[in-house]
């Protein structure tokens, strides 16, 4: 079959792989659509992923179209889309049910050949059936909108908060689709790219600006979230964060980022400085919002490029062009 290989450190390739064969409780999935996101990234630049190389994909749906010998869950011809965590259930944090902290942490894309591919094996119990009417090539956007509901998990908001949000990829779009869900008085978008920005207007987000001095907003917001993983919208969001509101880190930064906090205006303000990492128990959830439309894929989804661009794919993503990208084998 054929599959995107990220072969090095800043190398990617499209090469001829051997077929997947399913374990007694796996299924293979023939990929419909595969998404890239900023993880992507992080393994060229050869964080996160173990070893090299790896086919990459976190996130994917598709057809099933071979099953394991102890597999009753699914059968061939059932569509799915993929949760891609692996997790031991046995370590301390797995036994404490912080699954998405454990030890011997894995995930289909990352550290197990993933969904950049025709073909892609996983677990059965991580496959999630999808209603007739929801498009399979457009599921592969369950599983960031699976960390989006896992960041609002984490956050203990009231109704009626203002929210500011930096960013407006797609990360940042789904956190303000489900703000605008979840009783937000207001969401406010920051965002260097004008045309991110146009996106998040049309989806209804109460202002954008590029810089938040140019909105009024004197106190505050009482939950701010970075969507960005950059250290300038990170700094400048932990200065924003009105008394007694939360800073949710939800980006994904670079290892050597860093930012520098205030104890004494966390103790006298009591603000909480909190995170959100992947997905926990929030996968399934994620299936049913996305089935229920909660967000729009024909918005969400900029480009889907063949299997055979998928090294361009990447560079079009890193560039901060489109919102969504997705590559089609």
């Amino acid at each position: 079959m054929k599959a995107a290989v990220i072969e090095s450190v800043g190398k990617a390739t499209v090469e001829t792989v051997p077929d997947p064969t399913p374990g007694a409780r796996e299924v293979v999935v023939e990929v419909a659509a595969c998404g890239l996101c900023g993880t992507d990234l992080h393994i060229l630049q050869g964080e996160f992923a173990p070893t090299l190389p790896i086919v990459p994909g976190h996130e994917f749906a598709g057809e099933v179209v071979g099953v394991g010998s102890g597999v009753t869950e699914v059968a061939v011809g059932d569509r799915v889309a993929v949760d891609p965590s692996l997790y031991c259930y046995e370590c301390h944090y797995c036994r404490l049910g912080h699954n998405n902290m454990c030890e011997r942490w894995g995930a289909i894309g990352v550290t197990n050949p993933g969904g950049a591919a025709q073909y892609a094996v996983a677990p059965v119990a991580n496959c999630v059936r999808l209603p007739d009417h929801v498009r399979v090539q457009d599921a592969a956007l369950v599983e960031p909108l699976s960390c989006a509901v896992r960041g609002y998990d984490v956050l203990n908001t009231r109704m009626g908060a203002h929210v500011l949000i930096y960013g407006s990829g797609t990360m940042g779009l789904m956190m303000l689709e489900l703000a605008k869900r979840t009783g937000a008085a207001s969401v406010d978008m920051i965002d260097l790219n004008e045309d991110r920005l146009a996106t998040a207007r049309q989806l209804g987000c109460s202002a954008t600006a590029l810089n938040a001095d140019e909105l009024d907003r004197p106190r505050g917001w009482e939950l701010v979230i970075d969507a960005t993983g950059n250290a300038a919208a990170i700094q400048d969001g932990l200065n924003r964060v009105a008394k007694a509101g939360t800073f949710l880190q939800f980006g994904v930064s670079d290892y050597a980022t860093t930012a520098t906090i205030e104890p004494y205006k966390i103790y006298n303000q009591e603000i909480t400085i909190t995170g959100s990492m992947a997905v926990l128990h929030s996968y399934e959830r994620a299936a049913e919002l996305f089935a229920s439309g909660v967000i729009d894929p024909d918005v969400f989804i900029s480009d889907r490029l063949p299997l055979e661009e998928y090294p361009q794919a990447l560079e079009k993503f890193a560039a901060g062009q489109g919102r969504k990208i997705v590559v089609v084998p």
